[in-house]
C-alpha cells in the first residue's frame, strides 16, 4: 500500500473497525476476518450500476476503503490480501470452482480465496471474506476433520475424480485427487473446489469478466448486498430486506426508491445516488 494514498493500513483497519494487531498470529487473523465480514458487504452492485470492475490492488482499495463500498469475491479477498500482507501475514491467492445447486462445478477462476500463514506456527489457514454466507472464522487448511464454526460445520477433504460419486468408491477410479484439489464442505454440502496452486490477481480477470457480463452468471440477474451481523445476516436483494437472526428469517418489502436507497445507506453504509438496474430476469446472485 502506498503510504501517500488514503487507503493506508490504518484507514483500512478503521474501515473494518479493527485495531492494528501486535503480531500476525492466528488470533489476530480470526479477529480481522470477523471485522471484515461484519463491516464490508458482499455485493454485486457495480454490475447493475454500470461501473467497471478493475482487478488491480489500488483500484480495489480505492473502492473498498476510500469509496466505502463492498464487492464480490475477487474484490473483497483481493483487497483483504493486500491488508494482511502489510500486517505481516503470508498470503497466497487461490482459485476455486463453485459447486452449483445441480452438483456441477462452475468455471475455472469462479472464486478467489486466500491461503494465509501466521507467525505462530499454526495453520496454514483458509481465509474467505468474499463467499457470501460462509465460515465466520478461518479454517485450518490441512485439517481433514470436521471444523465447528458459528456458521456451520465445515470440512476440507481431497477432491474426488469427476466420476467418483463419494469417498467410498473413489478408489475404484484410481487417483481421484487432481493436482491436490480440495473440496470445502459446509454441513455436508460441497461449497467450492479449491486449487492449492498459487495465483496472482491478474489470473482472475477472465472469471470476473464472465461473472459481470454473462447471462449464465447469477451475478448479472439481480443486485444483491449482504453482510454478517453479530447474530446472523442481513441482505438487501432488489426491494426486499432480509434479516436472519438465530436461524429465524424475516423479510421486509421496501416500496419506494427512497426506501431502498435508505436501506443501502443505513444497513450497509453505502451511499448510492441511484438504484442499481437489473440486467435481466432471473434468480438471486450466488456466492462468489
Amino acid at each position: 500500500m502506498d503510504p501517500q494514498l488514503p487507503h493506508t493500513v490504518d484507514s483500512y483497519l478503521a474501515r473494518i473497525g479493527a485495531t492494528r494487531p501486535g503480531r500476525a498470529d492466528a488470533a489476530a487473523l480470526r479477529e480481522l476476518q470477523l471485522c471484515h465480514l461484519t463491516s464490508v458487504p458482499f455485493e454485486n452492485l457495480s454490475i447493475h450500476l454500470g461501473e467497471d470492475i478493475v482487478l488491480e490492488e489500488q483500484a480495489l482499495l480505492d473502492k473498498i476503503v476510500s469509496g466505502r463500498r463492498g464487492g464480490f469475491c475477487y474484490e473483497l479477498n483481493g483487497a483483504f490480501a493486500a491488508l494482511l500482507r502489510e500486517l505481516g501475514f503470508g498470503v497466497t491467492l487461490l482459485q476455486a470452482r463453485v459447486h452449483g445447486d445441480d452438483g456441477k462445478l462452475g468455471i475455472p477462476y469462479d472464486h478467489l480465496a486466500l491461503r494465509v500463514e501466521t507467525d505462530d506456527g499454526t495453520g496454514p489457514w483458509l481465509v474467505d471474506v468474499g463467499f457470501g454466507d460462509h465460515a465466520q472464522h478461518p479454517l485450518a487448511l490441512d485439517d481433514r476433520t470436521d471444523q465447528e464454526d458459528p456458521r456451520g460445520t465445515f470440512r476440507i477433504r481431497r477432491a474426488l475424480a469427476e466420476n467418483a460419486e463419494n469417498a467410498e468408491n473413489a478408489e475404484a477410479y484410481g487417483d481421484a485427487e487432481a493436482y491436490g484439489d480440495l473440496d470445502v464442505l459446509r454441513d455436508g454440502a460441497p461449497q467450492f473446489r479449491l486449487d492449492p496452486r498459487p495465483r496472482v490477481l491478474a489470473d482472475f480477470r477472465a472469471g470476473a469478466w464472465y461473472h459481470r457480463t454473462s447471462p449464465d452468471s447469477g451475478f448479472t440477474r439481480a443486485p444483491v448486498c449482504s453482510r454478517f451481523t453479530a447474530s446472523g445476516r442481513i441482505t438487501l436483494s432488489g426491494r426486499k430486506l432480509v434479516t436472519t437472526v438465530g436461524g429465524e428469517r424475516n423479510e421486509t418489502p421496501l416500496g419506494s426508491d427512497d426506501e431502498v436507497l435508505a436501506g443501502y445507506r443505513e444497513h450497509f453504509g453505502l451511499r448510492l445516488d441511484r438504484l442499481p438496474t437489473v440486467r435481466g430476469a432471473g434468480a438471486s446472485a450466488p456466492n462468489g
